[in-house]
């Protein structure tokens, strides 16, 4: 009965999408800065949690730039060999370039073809190769850390089961110098994934999750959110003495930001669902007991969530669901979770997805819609750049920015691109 319900939920929505004569997007010139906006009513967003969010004053949101295609483009270096699946990646400063690592492979999904790459830019514009790896099984979830002066690379190993998620456990690469990087070893445990990795006032942090095989099970065991920190990028212990373990039930993906009080506000993908519900768990733990987090559920769904500050608001940028309400967790609480979770994961897969910029309050721990940056059908692992205290450079993945708008499904089977935009928010 394992991984069941995935199976039966691709097969179906591969007959219905294909029996319909779906087909993909035109590719774009990225020219308009702004080809994937749709009316934010689409999905209940555009007033989501009003009651809730009643700040004194909603700070204006921050203007886009027009959106650049990075991945394919001109100065990428010849000797990376693109496939048509160009998704999960991470960037970061380091040295005076800007470093991006990224997957590349058949499809979103699992493959024995997968490549990860490394390159890096004075100008983002023009790159060079600094390493790629293959192993002949699936990689994801490049995370870059500079900290100290080094330079580290972290990424999970996975299976080749398209219609499965095998994790083995967590490899780590450093950089030595230009195109030179030290052999991949494994670290931590068996069957972890890395999610965010972050530097924050010198403190190295990595949140990964453990028990990800047991996502699309018909009846999963819990899994584990570890919050780690590290003394020299090799070794990772918990950030609390003692306790690796900040979220035990549907939790995965996971992102943090402090406070200026020492508290924290945390964002974490709940698709296997808990006790709390479906979608989100957000998370806030106070300065003098950072171990403990109290969550609430959010019934939307924040795939590959980013969260960080600017000046006291709390941003999240993560995936957007265009399905009518924004919601992954509809309120089917008669049936089972094994029923619920089957028929969330169907609607899920046939709406068209963005990636958007979010506000959280972090008193009420309510999520509110902000705006949703180019990208369409499938989207999101976002990364970010920050240039200034009120400028960044958003990186993320997407679909074919123009044509017909595509359901996510479609949109993880075909051709996928890394684009970046320029955000700056208002001083």
């Amino acid at each position: 009965m394992k991984n069941i319900s995935r199976l039966f939920l691709f097969l179906i929505l591969s007959l219905w999408c294909f029996g319909a004569g779906c087909s993909s997007d035109e590719d774009c010139d990225c020219a308009d800065p702004s080809p994937a906006d749709d009316d934010t009513a689409a999905d209940g967003t555009d007033d989501d949690n009003d009651d809730d969010n009643d700040h004194e004053e909603t700070p204006a949101p921050p203007v886009l730039s027009a959106t650049e295609k990075v991945v394919p483009s001109d100065g990428l270096p010849a000797a990376v060999d693109l496939q048509p699946a160009n998704n999960n990646l991470d960037v970061t400063r380091h040295d005076g370039r800007v470093f991006l690592a990224f997957r590349t492979a058949p499809s979103h999904f699992a493959s024995d073809q997968a490549t990860l790459y490394v390159v890096s830019s004075a100008d983002q514009a023009q790159w060079d190769l600094e390493t790629s790896i293959h192993r002949g099984a699936d990689l994801r979830e490049p995370r870059l850390l500079s900290w100290n002066g080094k330079l580290f690379l972290y990424f999970a190993v996975l299976g080749t089961n398209p219609l499965d998620f095998q994790p083995q456990g967590m490899m780590v690469t450093e950089y030595r110098g230009p195109g030179d990087w030290s052999e991949p070893e494994f670290f931590y445990e068996e069957g972890f994934i890395p999610w965010r990795a972050k530097v924050i006032d010198d403190v190295p942090y990595l949140l990964t999750y453990v028990g990800g095989e047991n996502i699309y099970d018909v009846d999963p065991e819990p899994m584990e959110v570890h919050w780690l920190t590290t003394a020299d990028g090799y070794q990772w212990e918990p950030v609390v003495p003692g306790q690796p373990v900040v979220i035990t039930g549907g939790s995965s993906e996971t992102d943090f930001v402090f406070l200026d009080d020492g508290s924290l506000v945390a964002v974490s993908r709940n698709e296997m669902g808990d006790k709390r519900g479906f979608g989100t768990n957000i998370c806030r733990a106070a300065a003098d007991n950072l171990g403990d987090w109290e969550c609430v559920n959010d019934p939307r769904k924040y795939d590959s969530p980013l969260v960080f500050r600017h000046g006291e608001e709390v941003y999240l940028i993560g995936r957007r669901n265009l399905n009518g309400t924004g919601d992954y967790d509809l309120g089917y609480d008669d049936l089972s979770p094994a029923l619920q979770h089957l028929l969330y994961e169907l609607d899920y897969w046939i709406a068209p997805k963005r990636t958007a910029l979010w506000r959280i309050d972090p008193e009420s721990l309510s999520v509110e819609f902000v705006l949703d940056f180019p990208s369409r059908g499938d989207t999101c692992f976002p990364g970010l750049l920050q240039d200034s205290a009120a400028e960044f450079w958003v990186y993320n993945y997407s679909s074919p920015l123009r044509g017909p708008d595509t359901i996510w499904l479609l949109g993880q089977l075909s051709p996928t691109y890394i684009f970046r935009t320029r955000m700056v928010f208002p001083e």
